[in-house]
């Protein structure tokens, strides 16, 4: 429906155009008939008692000259409004000139379009079927379509132009992301859509080989791939890294700052909810936590196995513990990067990151040398980053000697910086497609 309506706005902005060519060609190219002479004769007109004698020649003298010269006035005004309102059309044209549809089949996908894009879902239910939304940004405007029921061929694609959001962490993961590859590259076949591209939940050890064959670059079809964690093959060309983000799969909100989150006196120094893998650095930092007390004066919650879902409690206490604390103790996991990384930030608690290369093929890229955490480390972000966590502390200690004002002015900038994160991420992403996706005028 869309596309025919499209259709129909720029056959009836051609068919004015075409009249409007064929007005100006009418005022001013098309020879005027000359005409008819006139017989000479004498007009005596009386005027006051004298008498004037007017000869006019070959002269010729229309009667209807003033219309004509009226008329002319008219059409060049004519001709002048319908070049202004082609130019509009075409202006109007040119600033939506790219259809993006974006899938979101991934829970990745909602931070993508809630987070950083700012977007809105009807209906606002998370647990609902179906879920989309839209917004125009630069010259594209982007649909969005989420939920169980967005399955392969039973829904419109309308637009020709296509974003995969595609979780490949597992095995189980990576055979449902292919049906939806496959479903893409069968329309791309039959024109159905031009460009697609995908972003990924990357493995976290960085095993993604199997994308691979799927890249244009290989022979594929996938323009581009915006991949999460340090995969090696970033190239800023056609591979991007796209940050972790929260954990939405578990509904963590946007969340806006307030003037008391800002402002207000936190009562922990630090905090850790998450789970303590045996023989792992978090069991360092529970140690040495509970050296000289220091336990006391942060929240800290350690359970021993993992657990996918929050309980409404459980959940209530993390966000309270990100609010309530100056520091977020971010120690590593399987990846160096974690949710929780973002999900502080969102509260203006500060990341401390536990700074060292996990096991897998994760690592340096053609791009990026500082691994791990490279994207983040480009854009500047303002954490505390440690080797080992026997420098904790050290940092505690200094944050017990911290003024409130200090600690309201980090706040601000940590905040202010997450912001500008989500901002250039967002336009990074609009950008990349853009230039990628829309036809090269320059020759």
């Amino acid at each position: 429906m869309r596309a025919a309506r499209r259709r129909l706005c720029s056959a009836l902005i051609v068919a004015y155009g075409l009249f409007s060519l064929y007005a100006a060609y009418t005022v001013f190219l098309r020879p005027r008939r000359p005409a008819a002479p006139r017989p000479h004769r004498d007009r005596r007109v009386t005027l006051l008692g004298f008498t004037d004698h007017v000869a006019l020649g070959n002269e010729e003298w229309n009667p209807w000259e003033a219309d004509e010269k009226n008329e002319l006035a008219a059409s060049q005004q004519r001709y002048e409004a319908s070049l202004k309102m082609i130019k509009y059309a075409r202006s109007h044209l040119e600033q939506t000139t790219l259809r993006v549809q974006i899938w979101g089949k991934a829970a990745i996908g909602l931070y993508l379009w809630q987070h950083i894009f700012g977007g809105h879902l009807e209906p606002a239910d998370v647990i609902a079927q179906w879920r989309e939304g839209s917004q125009k940004a630069g010259k594209t405007y982007f649909s969005f379509l989420t939920g169980p029921s967005v399955v392969p061929g039973y829904f419109s694609v309308e637009a020709e132009h296509v974003v995969l959001v595609l979780n490949g962490r597992e095995p189980a993961k990576i055979a449902y992301a292919t049906q939806w590859l496959h479903y893409a590259q069968t329309l791309v076949e039959t024109r159905k859509i031009q460009h697609v591209a995908v972003v990924l939940l990357g493995n976290e050890h960085c095993n993604n080989a199997w994308i691979q064959p799927y890249l244009k670059r290989n022979g594929g079809f996938v323009n581009l791939l915006f991949v999460t964690y340090d995969y090696s093959f970033v190239n800023e060309e056609d591979i991007f890294q796209w940050p972790l983000g929260v954990a939405t799969y578990r509904n963590f909100p946007v969340v806006e700052p307030s003037w008391s989150m800002l402002h207000d006196p936190r009562s922990y120094l630090c905090n850790f909810l998450g789970t303590v893998y045996k023989n792992s650095s978090r069991e360092t930092l529970i140690e040495i936590l509970k050296q000289d007390g220091l336990d006391k004066l942060c929240w800290i919650a350690a359970r021993e196995q993992w657990q996918p879902q929050e309980t409404n409690k459980s959940f209530k206490n993390y966000q309270d513990a990100l609010l309530q604390s100056d520091l977020t103790l971010c120690p590593v996991g399987i990846n160096t990067e974690c949710y929780r990384i973002y999900e502080a930030c969102s509260y203006g608690s500060l990341p401390v990151i536990e700074d060292v290369m996990t096991p897998g093929d994760c690592g340096n890229s053609s791009m990026y040398h500082n691994a791990p955490l490279q994207l983040l480390k480009t854009m500047g972000a303002p954490f505390i980053f440690i080797k080992n966590w026997k420098e904790l502390p050290a940092i505690l200690e200094r944050e017990r000697k911290m003024s409130l004002q200090e600690k309201i002015q980090r706040r601000k900038k940590l905040l202010e910086w997450y912001r500008n994160f989500k901002a250039w991420m967002r336009q990074k992403f609009i950008n990349t497609l853009e230039n990628s996706f829309l036809p090269n005028d320059k020759g």
